[in-house]
């Protein structure tokens, strides 16, 4: 039986079409014995109006306020960040923030992806519109891929399965394995449309081939779905997918190969 004790990809009230809190999230993440959750909201055209403006980002720059350790739950700061250009830049980046929440000027002048994701732990880098992306081929794709999770804030990249792009699949996974950065297996991917997934098997096939991680994430976005993977475990078992190669099957493991992928050590606090 496959054990997954952490959700990377989980969704709040701030991504405007999600239906819970933090705090629910996080009660239903310990309800359920997991322990480890990080919230991952999008940082991303789709959830404000008013895209190069500071005041509607506040919701990750003041994370910091958020306790480590939640309901018996360690809990990490992280985002869910638009791919929007075939050179692989992310949402925010080039967008200048000149003034602070407040109305005063900055000091100095940086752009709205710095701003916002400074204090994060991580983000998982996700194709969702497609509008800067139009025609881009297989080779450009697997680049694109290739320069956003060598991005060293860039934990992962989201729903691979669903993006609907083309891209060279062995090729990115053993970059991915040279980083000691895991695959997303979304489980919200295997409620998706015709042919979904079975481009998520196929993925998860090549990464045990080639000794890929997975992270197994929810993608919930209401609270009553944290921590809950049915389509991904019985794909798992059908494949007999070797559970050593799943990232997060408990935060020991989650954290360790985190760490070993080179991001900052985390305090955390009772």
């Amino acid at each position: 039986m496959y054990s997954i004790k952490c959700d990377a990809h989980t969704h709040t009230l701030y991504s405007a079409h999600a239906y819970s809190t933090i705090e629910e999230n996080v009660r239903a993440a310990s309800e359920l014995g997991l322990e480890l959750l990080a919230s991952t909201d999008h940082f991303s055209s789709m959830v404000v109006a008013a895209d190069e403006d500071i005041r509607s980002y506040q919701f990750f720059t003041n994370q910091d306020i958020w306790k480590r350790v939640w309901h018996g739950v360690k809990v990490l700061r992280g985002c869910e960040v638009d791919i929007v250009s075939p050179e692989g830049y992310l949402f925010g980046m080039g967008m200048p923030m000149k003034k602070r929440i407040t109305g005063d000027p900055f000091k100095e002048e940086t752009d709205l992806f710095e701003r916002t994701t400074g204090k994060l732990d991580f983000m998982i880098a996700s194709v969702h519109g497609k509008w800067g992306l139009q025609g881009i081929s297989k080779e450009q794709a697997t680049r694109m891929y290739i320069t956003v999770i060598e991005d060293p804030r860039v934990l992962m990249l989201g729903h691979l399965g669903r993006a609907g792009i083309d891209f060279e699949l062995d090729e990115l996974l053993k970059v991915c394995k040279e980083l000691n950065k895991p695959v997303e297996i979304n489980e919200s991917s295997f409620i998706c449309g015709e042919g979904i997934p079975e481009k998520c098997k196929e993925i998860a096939v090549r990464c045990a081939e080639l000794g890929t991680m997975i992270c197994v994430n929810t993608d919930a976005h209401i609270s009553t779905d944290v921590g809950v993977f049915p389509g991904a475990i019985n794909m798992l078992r059908e494949i007999e997918f070797p559970e050593e190669l799943i990232m997060n099957r408990d935060s020991e493991s989650f954290l360790a190969n985190y760490y070993k992928a080179g991001f900052k050590e985390i305090e955390f606090d009772k």
